[in-house]
């Protein structure tokens, strides 16, 4: 049986191949199924289970995310890890090789939002909501605020510092940050991307410095199709 799901595995990956020496042509055997970028993207800020790997793309069947993971531990890019006692469970992380696709991902991102199909209003999940506060980011806009900014998505929180017109976000207990929204990733996209009134989002700590915060990541403009 393990060498029949070989075979058909092989034989898919060499119907994927574009006989093309280009790195983007590669890049494309790597990630270029559906759904697999995507999945790469959901653990860019650390481990995650299958159940909330699931959890957090409605949109994919068990079955193909099976597939995907597979897909990508079989090129190097995740791999299968044993979480120790008391947790014992086994989570897919990205490897050091797969965590150098983030800018990559966060650049796609900032380029396809362009798009006037692009449609800010749908489902967004925790990690994509924060891996968008690395790419809409202005520097300039940000100037010289400092704070530390925690966002708790029911039992998953994540920290965001600002600083010397940086960003750094990770996932991690965001008590003792000096703003914390309480929000659906959705509702904190409207606030800062759909135009959403602040006072939708639940916020706690320093009202002032949230409510600047919220300013420091415009959209790029719509490209002209016409």
């Amino acid at each position: 049986m393990q060498l029949e799901k070989t075979t058909k595995l092989r034989q898919i990956e060499e119907k994927r191949h574009y006989d093309d020496a280009c790195g983007l042509a590669h890049a494309l055997e790597l990630v270029g199924e559906r759904w697999a970028l995507i999945v790469m993207r959901e653990l860019m800020f650390g481990p995650r289970r299958f159940s909330e790997l699931r959890a957090d793309l409605p949109g994919i069947s068990a079955n193909v995310l099976t597939q995907r993971l597979g897909e990508l531990e079989q090129r190097g890019l995740v791999r299968r890890v044993q979480l120790p006692p008391p947790a014992s469970v086994q989570v897919y992380e990205a490897t050091g090789w797969g965590l150098e696709a983030a800018p990559v991902i966060r650049e796609l991102g900032r380029w396809a939002v362009r798009s006037p199909r692009h449609d800010p209003g749908l489902f967004v999940s925790p990690v994509s909501i924060m891996m968008s506060l690395q790419t809409m980011f202005d520097a300039d806009r940000a100037g010289d605020l400092r704070g530390r900014f925690g966002f708790r998505f029911g039992h998953t929180g994540f920290v965001a510092d600002i600083g010397d017109g940086t960003i750094d976000v990770r996932r991690g207990d965001p008590v003792g940050s000096d703003v914390l929204f309480n929000a659906d990733p959705g509702a904190i996209a409207g606030v800062l991307y759909g135009g959403a009134p602040f006072e939708t989002v639940d916020v706690s700590g320093d009202r002032t410095l949230a409510k600047r915060f919220v300013t420091l990541f415009p959209l790029p403009p719509k490209v002209e199709t016409s």
